[in-house]
């Protein structure tokens, strides 16, 4: 008997330690890349077991990037940040929950992916929208997010920006613009998928300027044949960024782990995942198999606005560009 209840003694205790030893790893990210993530962990926990001989579970958290970002420097225990827009992990950085050079901790500035906005018509694009200038007409209603909180909303913002000032524009005519442009805009969604609700769900709108990225989201949701993918003339570049939350993994003992995760991003078989999500690949050999990846003509933040940091001063902060042409209706 006695022999029976050290052999359960000592069954609970392995089975006890199994359970320590599975790390969990949070991964914080932004609104519209729920799906591709869900295929990234599925894919990542069996080549982590394989890498490392170490189980492992991740969590997925998704938001609005701002609002995400906001809530990792309150206090969520994020082992990993996966954002939209390099000011929000640079914010971070300020706050010293990731470090001051996580852009140089991974290739490409930190970015595994990028994405570009496009615009999303309803089926058989009734308002005939082609380009930019098109959401200037006064029949038109646009749905977009508020750039001051998602970086979908800050990248809609400043593509419409560089559409006038690639066209040899100045920046008042861009503001001009721009300013035209919002008068458009019935209301402004929190997020990438809070626009996609109301355009989609709601009935909101005739045109949704919404990273290249959500077009595959959009199709398994509601259906092939609900809208139809429109690429204007000139768009922006917009970088993925990641970093690691140095904070959560000095606590957890999870830096190894989250370090592995966004290398895992970096690989053939990560890239591939985000091409299959219509996320652009870092990778030259990945991105050119995939035909779908339209090339048109495309800026850098860098490029036009100096860096989003200071994009960020310019145009998003209260008081700013944006508060000058936008009333919040």
């Amino acid at each position: 008997m006695n022999k029976f209840k050290l052999l359960l003694a000592s069954v609970a205790l392995a089975a006890s330690g199994l359970a320590s030893a599975q790390q969990t790893l949070l991964n914080v990210s932004y609104d519209v890349a729920r799906e591709f993530y869900k295929d990234i962990n599925a894919a990542f926990v069996p080549w982590y077991k394989k890498t490392a001989g170490k189980d492992v579970k991740v969590e997925q958290a998704h938001g609005g990037s701002s609002a995400q970002a906001r809530a990792v420097a309150d206090g969520l225990d994020a082992d990993v940040v996966t954002m939209n827009t390099t000011t929000d992990i640079e914010f971070l950085a300020e706050k010293g929950v990731v470090a001051k050079d996580w852009a140089k901790r991974f290739p490409h500035n930190a970015a595994p992916t990028t994405s570009t906005m496009l615009f999303l018509v309803r089926n058989g694009n009734p308002k005939g929208i082609k380009d930019w200038d098109d959401l200037l007409k006064p029949d038109v209603k646009v749905v977009v997010v508020n750039p001051k909180t998602g970086g979908n909303g800050r990248y809609a913002y400043l593509a419409a920006w560089g559409y006038v000032k690639k066209k040899g524009g100045s920046d008042a005519q861009a503001a001009d613009f721009v300013a035209k442009l919002y008068k458009n805009v019935p209301v402004l969604a929190r997020g990438g998928r809070d626009a996609t609700t109301a355009f989609l769900q709601r009935n909101i709108g005739d045109v949704l300027v919404t990273f290249e990225s959500e077009v595959e989201s959009v199709n398994r949701e509601f259906g092939d044949a609900k809208v139809d993918v429109v690429y204007p003339s000139t768009s922006i570049v917009a970088e993925n960024p990641v970093a690691v939350v140095e904070r959560t993994v000095a606590k957890k003992g999870t830096a190894d782990l989250a370090k592995a995760y966004l290398n895992f991003l970096y690989t053939p078989e990560g890239q591939e995942i985000a091409a299959k999500h219509n996320i652009r690949p870092t990778d030259p050999a990945v991105l050119k198999k995939h035909a779908k990846f339209k090339q048109i003509k495309l800026f850098t933040v860098q490029e036009l606005f100096g860096s989003l940091s200071e994009a960020q001063k310019v145009h998003f902060n209260d008081g700013g560009q944006f508060d000058k042409i936008y009333t919040v209706k």
